[in-house]
């Protein structure tokens, strides 16, 4: 999951305009955290997943993976 969900979150990111610290504003979160998501270092729980899916408007099957739509 660590490789898929990193690049698809940047690339929403930045698809979006939106730099780390906006992102992590709108998720209620930090930017480090933002940078530990993007570069594989941590995971997000799953009640972060789906705030991240709900701000994208997209599945949690396509931020980690399963599907490419």
């Amino acid at each position: 999951m660590k490789l898929f969900f990193a690049e698809r979150l940047r690339d929403l990111r930045v698809e979006r305009g939106l730099n780390q610290s906006a992102l992590a504003e709108a998720l209620g979160t930090t930017q480090r955290r933002i940078s530990y998501w993007e570069t594989g270092k941590v995971e997000p729980d799953l009640l972060s997943l789906c705030k991240i899916a709900e701000f994208f408007s997209v599945s949690l099957d396509y931020l980690v993976g399963l599907k490419d739509y």
